[in-house]
């Protein structure tokens, strides 16, 4: 027997033993992407400008503020996403505030004086292309999290395209589209704010300010009034929120004293700090609870609060699930609009499965006719060796838990085409050896030797591509990239070390100076 055949018959039995192992059973191991499960597609948009925008008008504020706590009043507006004015900077206070505004905005905005006390504070063209990035990086992130939070399996959030402001949004098995885009695409801005007056009319909460809302102040619907509506209930609400939904460290639903749905949160160690020097400050003041710019509820002050809060309101259960799901992924930095969905339905992934499988067997046995028909018996070590080279590669995959699409059967279809192509370099170099008139064992010890290099260096240039498409491809040319890496690998496994030992294997069992049938 020839040396070591023992111990590499024990690699190959338990490496096959592993596989099947990893990817048994398969309807439970081996993941299916959107392509062969179903579920929903989506190619969102994010509208870079809100945030920008939301900047600006922090910045603003901010500065409005500061200039206020130094006894400058000025007014501020809001010229577009990028660019707010300031007016009415008292010639003697000119320079106080340029060395205050330096502080508070030359590291993002240039300042360009207009005359008679005006300012155009511009963001940096630098700072504008790296705030929309993040912003796409934000909300990316959050749609993660919350998809993630649905129990999709194996879930595709990614950029898309090429004007850098798309998400690509795969969700394998999602049946249910309608909530799946109101959780993705629900802006969930949670703010608490101190209620100045209401609830009441519109006319009649503007009355005492000539029609007009103060500058430090919102006009805010609550949940009766319809969106944009200027009829209904309405509150008047400090501007700057006492916390927000950053502040939150968790959320659940649970239920108010009427043991109706509801969501309580809790809040990080700053959120409560500030919350709680507020609450104490204010007794008997109402706090308006306001989700995505409307008054869920407007409960009385009765004592301080530190770290625990509820939202109540007319909420199902299903409402406040989504909603404590939301609040607990954090609010979208933008909003999303929806350029492109398709939804795949489970038949249409069932019957690709079974088209991608049948293609398989079929150029499988294809194969193993020719490499009979060619090679006589030799044809069944190479049908062998391939046979196993999918059944590694299912493995792999399934250990890995990396996640099977129809491009990703056609990697298949290729990794039978690259066995082929080893176990014919391999045979035609044993075939030239025999031609040397070289005994079968010392011709099939130096084919394989002679062919080693050029097999592993076909492979590593392989490899080298498939790790290119999947870093820089999408979601069907990653599907493909991922099997033909995989491929690759176990291909190498299974022609040089799996073939040889069966070659030796063979050999073993028959006497010295026996020819070899290739």
């Amino acid at each position: 027997m020839y040396k070591n055949l023992r111990w590499k018959l024990l690699v190959v039995l338990a490496v096959t033993a592993l596989a099947v192992w990893s990817f048994s059973p398969p309807s439970q191991k081996i993941k299916l992407g959107l392509d062969l499960k179903g579920g929903l597609h989506l190619v969102l948009g994010v509208q870079t400008d809100d945030a920008l925008k939301l900047e600006t008008d922090t910045t603003a504020a901010q500065l409005q503020s500061a200039l206020k706590d130094e006894s400058v009043t000025v007014t501020t507006k809001t010229i577009d996403p990028t660019s707010f004015e300031v007016d009415g900077v008292p010639a003697a206070s000119d320079q106080a505030f340029r060395t205050l505004a330096d502080s508070q905005t030359s590291g993002s905005y240039d300042r360009d004086a207009r005359g008679g006390g005006a300012y155009v504070f511009k963001m940096k063209p630098n700072i504008v292309v790296q705030r929309r990035a993040e912003t796409v990086t934000q909300a990316i992130q959050t749609i993660e999290r919350r998809v993630n939070e649905l129990g999709v399996s194996e879930p595709v959030v990614m950029p898309y395209g090429a004007r850098n402001d798309q998400i690509i949004v795969q969700l394998p098995g999602m049946s249910d589209v309608a909530r799946a885009k109101e959780i993705i695409g629900k802006t969930a801005v949670l703010e608490l704010k101190l209620v100045q007056a209401g609830p009441a009319d519109r006319a009649t909460l503007l009355a005492p300010y000539g029609g007009q809302v103060p500058a430090d102040m919102d006009l805010v619907p609550d949940t009766s009034t319809a969106p944009g509506s200027t009829t209904g209930s309405f509150y008047l609400l400090q501007h700057v929120p006492v916390i927000t939904g950053r502040d939150l460290r968790s959320a659940r639903t649970t239920t108010d004293q009427y043991n109706a749905p509801a969501v309580s949160f809790t809040l990080n160690s700053d959120g409560a700090a500030r919350f709680g020097r507020a609450t104490a400050s204010n007794i008997g003041r109402g706090l308006a609870i306001v989700l995505d710019n409307q008054v869920m509820s407007a409960p009385r002050i009765d004592g301080a609060i530190t770290t625990d809060g509820q939202i109540t309101g007319r909420f199902t259960q299903q409402e406040a699930s989504d909603l404590s799901l939301v609040l607990r992924s954090g609010s979208l930095p933008a909003s999303l609009t929806y350029e492109e969905q398709q939804e795949v339905g489970p038949s249409l992934g069932a019957d690709s499965i079974r088209a991608g499988i049948l293609a398989s067997l079929i150029g499988l046995a294809l194969v193993t006719a020719f490499m009979l028909t060619y090679y006589k018996l030799s044809g069944l070590n190479a049908f062998v060796s391939i046979a196993l080279n999918l059944v590694i590669l299912l493995g792999f995959m399934s250990y890995l838990g990396a996640v099977m699409t129809l491009p990703g059967i056609a990697g298949f279809i290729l990794t039978i085409g690259m066995g082929v192509d080893s176990n014919v370099l391999i045979f035609e170099r044993i075939r030239e050896e025999l031609e040397a008139n070289k005994g079968a064992r010392q011709a099939i010890a130096a084919g394989f030797d002679r062919v080693f290099i050029t097999i592993v260096d076909t492979h590593v240039s392989s490899l080298i591509a498939a790790g290119f498409l999947f870093q820089f491809g999408t979601g069907p040319i990653r599907g493909f990239a991922t099997t033909l890496f995989f491929g690759l690998i176990s291909n190498v496994f299974t022609s040089v070390f799996v073939s040889r030992a069966l070659f030796e294997l063979e050999l073993s069992k028959r006497r010295a100076g026996a020819a070899v049938s290739i």
